[in-house]
């Protein structure tokens, strides 16, 4: 079984900054991508940030020089820094990793974190 924690979440102000975190544990091989998504009410789930194991990065438009995706290998862990945080940065914010299981076969699956809550206001 694998499971993905997000913690970091909560209430900030316009300009201000969070960092994100999102551990992975249970039964790993090797991850691959993880990544971070937003939903905001309304809206559809959309692509944050996303991170190769070699430590190759993607990022939406939005969110290009303002956040930041890292991640530590040793820990199974992504990080996703906010700055210059804005009111249409508020959403749900979930972590997604494509994993291979322990065991075989192992297969590639990707896993989904339950999500935690980013408010940005005054």
């Amino acid at each position: 079984q694998v499971q993905l924690v997000e913690s970091g979440g909560g209430l900030v102000q316009p300009g201000g900054s969070l960092t994100l975190s999102c551990a992975a544990s249970g039964s790993i091989f090797r991850i691959n991508v993880m990544g971070w998504y937003r939903q905001a009410p309304g809206k559809q789930r959309e692509l944050v940030a996303d991170i190769s194991s070699g430590g190759s990065t993607n990022y939406a438009d939005s969110a290009k020089g303002r956040f930041t995706i890292s991640r530590d290998n040793a820990k199974n862990t992504v990080y996703l820094q906010m700055n210059s945080l804005k009111p249409e940065d508020t959403a749900v914010y979930y972590c997604k990793a494509a994993i291979y299981r322990s065991g075989w076969p192992s297969v590639l699956s990707d896993y989904w974190g339950q999500g935690t809550q980013v408010t940005v206001s005054s």
